[in-house]
């Protein structure tokens, strides 16, 4: 009875929420289509942009640039997901998807400190990025979003390069990369397997308006002062950051 209980509402969620059979391949890499995040679509007003990724022996690790709010942390953590749903036996959010081998998903996205442990937000950081460097294979899915933001940004930038390079170069995991430090979207003109995209965004006025549309290449600036301002920061402290 647990497992048609299951197993019926494996179907009924396949039904209702739109989802489709994925295909699971012996092919290395990833190739989702329309691809979205189930649980952010449900909670949405607006309709939910569903975007693309492909992985394969060419492309194995995305440096992904673009707003904070742009969407960034939910394309990656979609892909997850849906790989982790395909894996369990269920329907996925997407149009299509190819999913080839994929033996573990490691992440690094978001931070707290750990007060009880000691541990400052960057510690806890760096434990997780060791923990990938050490653990993840060329057949694993890595999430990592802004590594190195927790210390000063001579630092910050240069564990976030030398992170990208060993996995790029050494590691070979399929990669998700978000960052805002733009040095990182030279990474693909020496190191084959590493593409740049950007989470697109529009200026409007002095605001700004999120695409949520993933789009090649790298992004053209950051939209720090613009998202500052959807925040409520002072006019007169905008200004002087200008």
């Amino acid at each position: 009875l647990a497992e048609l209980d299951a197993i019926n509402n494996l179907a009924e969620r396949a039904d209702s929420l739109r989802l489709v059979r994925p295909e699971l391949s012996d092919r290395p890499g990833l190739d989702i289509r329309g691809g979205r995040h189930s649980v952010v679509e449900q909670v949405m007003e607006q309709p939910f942009i569903p975007n693309d990724i492909r992985f394969d022996d060419e492309r194995r690790m995305l440096i992904i640039t673009g707003p904070n709010m742009g969407g960034k942390s939910t394309y990656m953590r979609q892909a997850a997901l849906i790989v982790l749903l395909a894996h369990t036996g269920c329907f996925v959010p997407a149009k299509a998807a190819r999913i080839g081998p994929v033996d573990r998903i490691f992440t690094r996205i978001g931070s707290s400190d750990d007060l009880a442990g000691g541990r400052s937000t960057f510690m806890v950081e760096m434990t997780e990025t060791a923990n990938i460097l050490h653990n993840a294979s060329d057949h694993s899915l890595v999430l990592m979003d802004e590594i190195g933001r927790g210390t000063s940004t001579f630092d910050g930038l240069a564990l976030a390069w030398a992170t990208a390079v060993h996995i790029a170069s050494h590691v070979k995991a399929l990669t998700l990369f978000a960052t805002h430090y733009f040095e990182l979207t030279a990474l693909p003109d020496d190191y084959t397997g590493v593409a740049n995209v950007h989470l697109d965004a529009a200026e409007h006025g002095d605001g700004i308006v999120f695409l949520h549309a993933v789009k090649p290449g790298p992004a053209n600036q950051s939209y720090g002062l613009q998202v500052a301002q959807l925040a409520g920061i002072p006019r007169v402290v905008i200004q002087q950051a200008r």
